[in-house]
């Protein structure tokens, strides 16, 4: 990830899961699309994607790219969230191997990382477990 303008425009779907509704099939993408991938509409909504879901698959990445190597070892999971729509995400907060499948997660809004001591700072999401 870099100060580039793709960082930029990623902001409202990062920052607050937003997505695009479809106007006339009402799927719902995320990230948000130019064409709908159903119905081929270029007419969205914006909607606000709920912050609660459940972990359908996960891995532990143990040799992590340059940018995140400080932070490995780690997880990464295919979640979705209520309604359906599918993210990928990183687990945070709990032991590697207290994940499972199936288990209830909430999306909160983190540090992601910074572009060394002058670089800004990155932000997104990620899934800790719902502690019941």
């Amino acid at each position: 990830m870099s100060t580039s303008a793709r960082y930029w425009r990623e902001i409202p779907q990062r920052y607050r899961l937003e997505a695009g509704k479809c106007k006339k099939c009402s799927r719902i993408a995320f990230p948000p699309r130019l064409v709908c991938p159903s119905c081929s509409s270029r007419e969205f909504e914006t909607v606000r994607l709920p912050d609660t879901g459940t972990v359908l698959t996960y891995t532990v990445i143990r040799v992590a790219p340059t940018p995140f190597s400080d932070e490995a070892p780690y997880a990464v999971a295919v979640v979705e969230l209520k309604g359906g729509t599918r993210l990928t995400a990183q687990i945070a907060d709990c032991p590697l191997d207290s994940i499972k499948i199936g288990q209830n997660v909430k999306v909160e809004f983190r540090r992601i990382r910074d572009e060394g001591q002058a670089g800004i700072i990155c932000y997104g999401y990620k899934c800790v477990p719902i502690v019941s």
